[in-house]
């Protein structure tokens, strides 16, 4: 990325972080397969182990319970299952209820079918609605199987924190099974599975600055896994086939443990530097909506709406400028449409809505630089009429 240029889209992928790639290029140079069982082998299999414990260690957990994958929607196609087993008996989920707020790779429903999923209204807020959440749990035809509920820990869109741990409380007095997409919310705030109630948790290397290609899910205990996806040999204790990438691993493990240190100072300096921002964009442009402004949210996220100004124009006109952001989230190849977050939300999504995410690296001279781009272009607006 040219050095006059300002990132500001780290909810899409943090920047690779400099103790991540050297942990990779050290594994790179590593000949043998994780699973020999010679010197080779076992230096491997080293690496792998050492990352596993800094990526449970992120959020509490214990190293046998992480299933490493090749990205969060791997993992998330891994835990959205009908079929699961307790112990070495099989156990059926009847449905599964996915908030409406959810990333695609949690709201197309994994391996339940179409007819086996339903959707978790949210508040005009953009939390997750929990009476509705009770309604449907209490509705639940148990004789199919169990509930089995998805819901996010942080929202990658609003950057807003969902009530989990309440969640969590209303899926187990009905003997559900809670996932948690912790994707939005590693690094930003503190995770830990048994605090949340959370069953299951995924996570992904890119977006706390490790590489691309590394996931991980979570469980709370060993007893109780879906069956596998991805079926081979016996890597990942037999949940997840295939030869493991070192390097990737190795760079996930880094990332965890650097998203782990200095939690508290990082991001309430990041969130000032949001705060800036966002002061200096409401000075330029009184009428901008930001969502989710009254409610919790991550320290470094930002999602708003110009209003007169869509929000395809409106990335493109900050990238002429120097500056990467998106229109929503980054989970079509570049495709932007019609945010269904705002649609969940009883927003009005034909505009859509820009999202400036903030990180470690982040400048007070970058954030007033986009200011100041933010007030040209708002000014352009004013000038060509284009709220008509």
């Amino acid at each position: 990325m040219a050095k006059d240029r300002i990132y500001l889209d780290w909810n899409a992928t943090a920047p690779l972080l400099e103790g991540a790639r050297q942990a990779m290029i050290s594994a790179l140079a590593l000949t043998g397969n994780p699973s020999s069982v010679h010197a080779e082998g076992r230096a491997a299999r080293a690496v792998i182990e050492a990352a596993r414990r800094e990526v449970a260690a992120l959020v509490g957990a214990t190293a046998p319970n992480v299933v490493l994958t090749a990205s969060a929607t791997e993992a998330a196609n891994l835990v959205l299952s009908p079929v699961f087993r307790m112990g070495k008996a099989p156990l059926a989920i009847g449905r599964l209820y996915v908030s409406a707020i959810e990333h695609p790779a949690v709201r197309e429903g994994g391996r339940f079918a179409p007819g086996q999923v339903g959707e978790i209204p949210v508040t005009p807020s953009g939390l997750i609605d929990l009476a509705a959440l009770e309604a449907l749990l209490a509705a639940h035809d148990g004789t199919a199987g169990l509930p089995m509920v998805a819901v996010m820990a942080v929202n990658n869109e609003t950057g807003i924190v969902q009530p989990v741990r309440e969640a969590a409380r209303l899926v187990h007095a009905r003997g559900g099974l809670i996932l948690v997409d912790g994707v939005q919310a590693a690094g930003r705030i503190a995770l830990d599975i048994d605090d949340l109630g959370a069953d299951f948790l995924i996570l992904s290397a890119h977006k706390i600055g490790g590489p691309k290609g590394a996931g991980a899910l979570i469980a709370r205990g060993e007893t109780l896994m879906p069956s596998p996806l991805v079926r081979g040999g016996g890597q990942e204790k037999g949940h997840r086939a295939g030869t493991e990438n070192v390097a990737a691993i190795a760079g996930f493990g880094a990332a965890a443990a650097w998203a782990r240190d200095g939690l508290d100072e990082r991001n309430a300096a990041i969130g000032a530097l949001r705060d800036r921002l966002e002061a200096g964009m409401r000075n330029a442009a009184p009428d901008l909506v930001v969502h989710g402004a009254g409610v919790a949210r991550v320290a470094n996220t930002s999602f708003f709406t110009l209003p007169g100004l869509k929000a395809e124009t409106g990335q493109i006109a900050f990238d002429l400028e120097g500056v990467a952001l998106s229109a929503g989230a980054a989970c079509s190849s570049g495709k932007v449409g019609a945010s269904h977050v705002l649609t969940a939300m009883g927003q009005d999504a034909k505009t859509g809505a820009l999202r400036i995410s903030l990180g470690a690296a982040t400048t007070v001279e970058e954030i007033d630089r986009a200011v100041e781009i933010f007030t040209r272009i708002a000014a352009r607006r004013k000038i060509s009429g284009a709220a008509a």
